[in-house]
């Protein structure tokens, strides 16, 4: 059976994440290099190891695992919405952000509250700064949208993702956005991508999630009955347990190979 939807992952699929991040934390951490010396890169990997620790800590890492936060973008999410779990969040993040960049100084023998406080501010400037897109994208998501359905499915807080989204301009491309902060459930549970099925009115063999992540994109769809496309941009190995149904490494193949899929069935209980 033809595809005729296509559900797109954001992070290091449509837009720059990783590579964004780093490119903060460092420009970030030249301030501590220009008053202190310290090195930036040095910097960069303790306060990177310490938010990782105390993200695990807190009391939501269950719901940040289950919506797909991570410890990075807490340093700079404003945590909007009435959730519960986001209004914890909100409250507890000005002190997460200080904590993890007082630490990492500390590690390097500054022991200064307000300037751990000024590198947490600056963060959050320099990682907005930030919203590109990869080079394929758009010349893709035009030509695909003639075609297909399109649908955007992205894990993450919801002003995260949407920041991102209306940075890089791409709303404009999708028949519905779903972002799991906003409905309760991410990848790879079955249940967010069987909305996504419903609000393009889509049947899963006829649909087709494109991510870079094997186990949340690919190995997800899969199970709800949808054909997962591998976006692999760095020519990593896959996973022993995760099969993709195609693997592309640049968007501009997409068009091509999607006629080459195998229909899948559902197995999602």
């Amino acid at each position: 059976m033809a595809i005729k939807s296509i559900l797109f992952d954001l992070d290091d699929t449509l837009v720059v994440e990783g590579a964004a991040a780093d490119a903060a934390f460092l420009a970030t951490c030249e301030r501590a290099y220009e008053k202190y010396g310290v090195d930036p890169e040095v910097l960069h990997q303790s306060v990177r190891y310490w938010a990782r620790e105390l993200w695990r800590a807190s009391t939501t890492i269950t719901y940040c695992r289950a919506i797909g936060i991570s410890s990075w973008e807490g340093l700079w999410a404003r945590f909007l919405g009435n959730d519960p779990n986001l209004k914890r969040l909100r409250t507890w993040a000005p002190i997460y952000r200080r904590e993890a960049w007082f630490r990492a100084l500390a590690d390097h023998s500054v022991s200064d509250l307000s300037f751990a406080e000024e590198l947490s501010a600056t963060f959050l400037l320099e990682r907005r700064a930030r919203h590109t897109l990869f080079s394929d994208v758009e010349d893709s998501l035009t030509h695909l949208r003639e075609v297909y359905q399109l649908a955007l499915l992205t894990n993450g807080a919801p002003d995260l993702q949407r920041e991102k989204i209306q940075g890089a301009n791409l709303a404009r491309f999708f028949d519905t956005i779903l972002i799991s902060g906003e409905v309760g459930v991410g990848k790879p549970d079955c249940r967010i991508f069987r909305l996504a099925l419903d609000a393009l009115a889509a049947s899963p063999s006829e649909t087709a999630m494109v991510g870079d992540s094997l186990t949340r994109d690919i190995l997800g769809a899969q199970r709800a009955g949808l054909k997962g496309v591998w976006l692999n941009r760095s020519g990593n190995n896959a996973a022993d347990q995760v099969t993709p149904d195609v693997q592309i490494t640049n968007l501009s193949q997409l068009h091509e190979r999607l006629p080459t899929l195998a229909n899948v069935n559902l197995n999602c209980l």
